[in-house]
């Protein structure tokens, strides 16, 4: 079987190789940025976390992934169930108000990144099915149903970063499944004007102010705009070598608020400099464009979908959480893949790339005996 695997037609060791060195990476980094906090335990959860992804990973890897197709009806019921559960019995922060946490005794999981991989596999399953007719309006109201129901569950934690990724994964992949441009184009007015309505009767306070914070964080700095000035000069301070290893002042200070989560690409920059950002940067832009090679690899469109998806999650990821780092996107509290300390997350990353393993060790249906 492991000869299978690392043949010419076997999995994708690159892909593999490719996160295996982002996840070393990203725990060596949150080392350091936990490093003034005198405990272990962010990188002992977070080495357990990859532990349990990877353990599944390669469990997926060598199951053909058309099994998850049969599994379609139990992965849509279960993500729906723990949104549900999450606003019964969740618990979150008093400073975003968001409520996405469920805690279990001895760990807290946050169900909406379950979710994730729940909707992944079933959307891929539904957009499989239709395909050929996709353009239907009746496909179009059942996929647009498909969307809807999760996000406005999530919503209602509210959690508006992680309703975007479930939107970015619905567009690429009816986009790659044949959608025709009428409905990108309507669906792009709608857009705008849902902005709008979420605007003025939906989002909180504080998520209005992350957004002016955007635009000039220097009108509050010691609220609104706190945290990405605090990046900002973190990322500055790098400059090209950065200030070296567990030297960051920003850092290892303290100055910068969630260093080991949402802004651990600035803990990279500060004390990194430009080289191990621009590292970073190639790791997952490789990553993804393994991906999404696997994609237009895939022997069938349930295996194009998967890996689609997985990639549309982890590229918006990646892209809102470096901007929002250097300023260039609102704060949405998105983690960066591999290098974000977070459990939850780094569990359903790894479930992810099981899949995409998954297609490219099957495309040429290689069984698991």
């Amino acid at each position: 079987m492991l000869k299978k695997f690392f043949s010419r037609d076997g999995a994708d060791t690159k892909l593999l190789f490719a996160v295996l060195i982002s996840v070393i990476f990203g725990i060596f980094m949150i080392n350091s940025a936990t490093a003034s906090m005198g405990s272990a335990k962010y990188v002992l959860v977070q080495s357990l976390a990859f532990v349990i992804g990877l353990s599944v990973a390669v469990v997926l890897t060598f199951m053909d992934y058309a099994i998850l197709k049969q599994l379609r009806f139990l992965a849509m019921g279960v993500g729906l169930a723990l949104l549900v559960l999450v606003l019964i019995l969740g618990f979150g922060r008093e400073d975003t108000g968001t409520q996405g946490w469920i805690n279990l005794g001895f760990v807290n999981i946050q169900p909406a990144e379950i979710a994730k991989v729940c909707f992944l596999v079933s959307f891929s399953a539904h957009v499989s099915k239709i395909k050929e007719d996709i353009n239907s309006i009746t496909n179009i109201l059942l996929l647009l149903l498909h969307l809807i129901v999760p996000v406005a569950l999530i919503l209602l934690q509210p959690d508006m970063g992680t309703a975007m990724v479930f939107m970015f994964m619905f567009i690429l992949m009816v986009f790659f499944a044949g959608i025709s441009y009428k409905y990108i184009a309507t669906a792009s007015a709608v857009g705008v004007a849902g902005c709008l309505v979420a605007w003025l009767f939906f989002l909180k306070p504080y998520q209005k102010e992350r957004f002016f914070s955007f635009l000039n964080p220097e009108s509050d700095p010691l609220g609104s705009g706190y945290h990405i000035i605090q990046s900002k000069i973190a990322v500055g301070s790098g400059q090209l070598f950065g200030t070296g290893y567990k030297a960051g002042i920003q850092t290892q200070m303290d100055y910068l608020p969630e260093k080991q989560t949402d802004f651990i690409f600035s803990v990279i920059c500060e004390e990194l400099g430009f080289m191990g950002a621009a590292l970073v940067i190639a790791l997952l832009f490789f990553i993804l464009c393994r991906i999404f090679i696997n994609a237009r690899r895939a022997r069938d469109t349930f295996g194009e979908m998967l890996c689609v998806g997985a990639g549309a999650m982890l590229l918006f990821h990646t892209v809102e959480n470096i901007g929002m780092c250097i300023n260039l996107l609102p704060i949405t509290g998105i983690p960066l893949p591999f290098f974000s300390y977070g459990g939850s997350n780094m569990i359903t990353s790894m479930i992810a790339i099981g899949i995409v393993l998954s297609v490219s060790f099957h495309r040429r249906n290689n069984t698991f005996m």
